[in-house]
């Protein structure tokens, strides 16, 4: 079994508000591997929180592997459930110092990928793709319910040049329209205080012997196949073989640089976080 993680920045003077923790069990190749990746959702308003975006992400996804390395020695980890104990334990992390009632308390979008002996088992919550190649073919799932939030606000700030004031201010009202749907019926679900949110995870289970190899990409580094086209998912797989996660964040990053001003592909950052985790070896 072989996991190969890289989360980077989008801007070196900024913090890096995706995260990415993992571990194997041990040397064997069937062992047990777990990895979790997380999205912070950037924070344009005040959100009654002194820690960050960058902490809340950080904290969540070591919260998940904990609790799935402390699973596995009485059965088989459910990524659900660690989800839950991490949201629950990162919120216990800050209340006393935080307003955790604040609609803009930090939250992410979370992937968990859970690999024991004889199953793998996937979560998505939110806009974290999770790539599965294997003896069904190729499967790609996230969850785009985010995106369908904000629609009127969103249109606006697209049709508004990158990094002008105008676009700033309008990415706020996106926020916060965003921030109005997080965690409600008919809007999207994210990891923040709520472990309630976990209920609406995208969930699925395959035999291990099904499975060749997976990605988990944040929605900076899966822009190399949507919406920059670069490669397709058959060929991220195989870059990612090849090149591991850094050859798919560098081939991002050059797109982002040859389109600074965001004329060919509308975006909210010039270059956004980007995170790729691997997995391949499952027997």
């Amino acid at each position: 079994m072989r996991v190969r993680v890289l989360s980077v920045p989008g801007s070196p003077d900024r913090p890096n508000e995706d995260a990415v923790a993992s571990a194997v069990a041990d040397a064997d190749p069937d062992a047990d591997a777990w990895v979790a990746v997380a999205d912070g959702a950037t924070a344009r308003t005040e959100t009654g929180c002194v820690h960050g975006v960058a902490w809340f992400a950080a904290r969540l996804v070591q919260g998940v592997i904990g609790h799935c390395e402390a699973a596995a020695n009485t059965g088989t980890p459910d990524p659900s459930a660690a989800l839950r104990a991490a949201i629950v334990g990162t919120a216990d992390l800050h209340r006393d110092a935080c307003d955790l009632t604040d609609a803009a308390t930090p939250g992410a979008a979370v992937a968990v990928v859970a690999a024991a002996r004889e199953v793998v088992r996937f979560l998505v919550l939110g806009d974290v793709t999770v790539v599965v190649d294997g003896a069904d073919g190729l499967s790609v799932v996230t969850d785009e319910r985010v995106s369908r939030t904000a629609s009127a606000e969103r249109a606006v700030a697209d049709a508004l040049p990158q990094g002008s004031a105008a676009k700033a201010a309008a990415l706020v009202v996106m926020k916060r329209a965003e921030l109005a749907a997080r965690n409600i019926p008919g809007g999207f679900w994210a990891a923040a205080t709520d472990p309630a949110a976990v209920d609406h995870a995208l969930t699925w289970t395959l035999p291990r012997s099904a499975v060749e190899r997976v990605a988990i990409l944040t929605d900076g580094a899966a822009r190399a196949v949507e919406p920059f086209a670069l490669t397709n998912w058959p060929g991220l797989l195989d870059l990612l073989a090849d090149e591991g996660p850094a050859g798919v964040i560098r081939l991002v990053r050059e797109a982002e640089r040859a389109d600074p001003a965001g004329l060919r592909w509308v975006r909210n950052k010039t270059s956004d976080d980007a995170t790729a985790a691997y997995l391949d070896g499952f027997h």
